[in-house]
């Protein structure tokens, strides 16, 4: 038996260069797994247990009809594995535009407020919930030029946080990832002169998310935990 029978695993960003990741962990392991995103489609996945449901994350009702959708369609969400997000950056906080600002705050934080607010009404009524959200080593770790996104960050992981305060007597745990920078095609094109060897690769990432939904991590709740190749 697979550790993830019979959970239902909602995935943001499900499609991206850490999300495909993710979501395929998360099907090996037995799970129903809804993937969600902008653009995803069903094709994007080839998998029996997956099934697509595109959704616009800079609109709070979209994100809150796309959780009463899977809630309605497999009877409860069990899992959330908060994915999606952005990156912006290369300026100063002196030097940064609104749109930048902006790009980073409605991404990362914003979408994080609104999948939150969207699915944790579902998992209280089951009494059961394990969410686990993507930050950045960034968020404990700032570097000059990214405020924008570092701020963002640290906005997300605080919701979290407190999500886990609000909800332990519902049997709902809650935790944030916190990668240092992955071994991606975007990255690696943003970044050609790096060394690669020192970055964390995005399955290393996609095994830490799966044992923090799993039962294996039910005692683990409000943490920050890091993962880096260093």
């Amino acid at each position: 038996m697979n550790k993830m029978d019979g959970r239902i695993v909602l995935i943001t960003g499900a499609k991206g260069g850490l999300g495909s990741f993710v979501t395929e962990k998360f099907l090996e392991a037995g799970a129903i797994v809804v993937g969600t995103s902008r653009s995803i489609k069903q094709s994007d996945f080839s998998h029996p247990k997956f099934t697509a449901m595109p959704a616009n994350f800079s609109k709070g009702a979209a994100v809150n009809e796309l959780a009463n959708q899977v809630a309605a369609r497999f009877g409860k969400i069990d899992v959330l594995a908060h994915v999606l997000g952005g990156f912006a950056g290369g300026q100063s906080i002196a030097d940064t535009d609104d749109k930048s600002w902006e790009q980073m705050r409605d991404q990362n934080l914003t979408a994080t407020f609104y999948i939150l607010r969207a699915v944790i009404p579902h998992m209280r009524k089951t009494k059961y919930g394990r969410i686990v959200a993507v930050g950045s080593l960034a968020a404990v770790e700032p570097h000059a030029g990214i405020g924008a996104y570092v701020a963002s960050k640290v906005g997300l992981a605080a919701l979290v946080r407190t999500a886990a305060l609000e909800n332990a007597d519902a049997n709902i745990t809650a935790n944030v990832v916190l990668p240092g920078t992955m071994n991606t095609p975007a990255n690696r094109a943003a970044m050609p002169k790096a060394d690669f060897s020192k970055w964390v690769h995005p399955s290393e990432v996609a095994k830490l998310i799966l044992t923090l939904a799993s039962e294996e991590a039910a005692q683990i709740s409000n943490t920050l935990v890091p993962i880096d190749a260093r």
